[in-house]
C-alpha cells in the first residue's frame, strides 16, 4: 500500500488531562485529525488511517470516528521519554508481520487541529512532485529573531546574537521558517535506514502561522477553539 497515516495519541498528558479526547467545539480533539486524514484516504485509496495509542478510551473514540486502531501501543513506547521513531517503527513492524507493506508514512499529531484535509493533500502532492525523502510543515516567522532572543544567566542574560544591541532594525532581517508539527511525510525506506522522520534537507509545506497552533496548554486549547469554525 502507498501511505500509512499514523495519528499518535498517548493517554498520558500532564498539561491537559485526556488532552487527545478533550472536547473542543463539540468534538474530541483527535476528531479533527481523523476526519481530515479520512478525507485524504477517499482520494488516495491505497492508504490506511490508524491511531497509535496506549489507551482504551482513545481507541474507542478513534474507532467511533472512523480510524483503525489495529493494536494497543506498548506502555514502554508511550511515556514522556518515548521518541516518535519508536511508535513509527512499532507500527511499520506490526503491518509487515501481517503482510502489509507501505511506501510512505504520514504523521498527523492530534495537537494540530487547524491543519485541514487541503493541507494534507497539498503537502502529499508537493512531496510526490519533488520525490523527496521527507516533508515537514512549517510557518513563516517574521516577528521573532535571534536579535531579540536571550538565555538567562542568573540575574542577567546572554544574547543569542552579538548584534542584539547594534541598533539594527528587526524589519531588515530575513524571516525564517518554524516547524509546526502538523504534518510529517517520510519515505519508509529512508526512515528505516536513517531512523529519522526528517531528512537533512526536508521539503517544506508552508502553512499560515494562524493555523500552526500546537496544543500543549489550556491557553492553546482556548485559542484553537476560537479559530476552529
Amino acid at each position: 500500500m502507498k501511505y500509512l497515516f499514523i495519528i499518535p495519541a498517548r493517554g498520558g498528558s500532564k498539561g491537559i488531562p485526556k488532552k487527545n479526547i478533550f472536547e473542543i467545539n463539540g468534538h474530541p480533539l483527535i476528531y479533527y485529525s481523523i476526519s481530515a486524514a479520512l478525507e485524504v484516504k477517499k482520494i488516495i485509496q491505497d492508504s490506511k488511517v490508524i491511531v497509535s495509542t496506549d489507551n482504551e478510551e482513545i481507541k474507542e473514540v478513534s474507532i467511533k470516528f472512523g480510524a483503525e486502531v489495529p493494536f494497543i501501543r506498548p506502555k514502554e513506547l508511550s511515556d514522556d521519554k518515548s521518541k516518535s521513531i519508536e511508535y513509527v517503527n512499532h507500527a511499520i513492524k506490526y503491518f509487515e508481520e501481517n503482510g502489509k507493506l507501505f511506501e510512505h508514512v504520514v504523521i498527523l499529531q492530534p495537537t494540530s487541529p487547524l491543519r485541514t484535509f487541503e493541507d494534507i493533500f497539498a503537502s502529499i502532492q508537493t512531496y510526490e512532485t519533488h520525490k523527496a525523502d521527507s516533508l515537514i510543515s512549517v510557518y513563516e516567522e517574521q516577528t521573532i529573531n535571534e536579535k531579540i532572543i536571550y538565555m538567562q544567566d542568573g540575574l542577567y542574560c546572554k544574547p543569542a546574537d552579538q548584534l542584539h544591541n547594534a541598533g539594527i532594525r528587526r524589519q531588515e532581517d530575513e524571516s525564517f521558517l518554524v516547524r509546526n508539527g502538523a504534518i510529517y511525510i517520510t519515505k519508509i525506506d529512508f526512515f528505516k535506514e536513517a531512523q529519522s522522520l526528517v531528512s537533512s534537507k526536508p521539503l517544506i509545506y508552508v502553512m499560515p502561522k494562524s493555523k500552526s497552533i500546537n496544543i500543549d496548554t489550556p491557553e492553546d486549547m482556548l485559542m484553537a477553539e476560537k479559530l476552529l469554525i
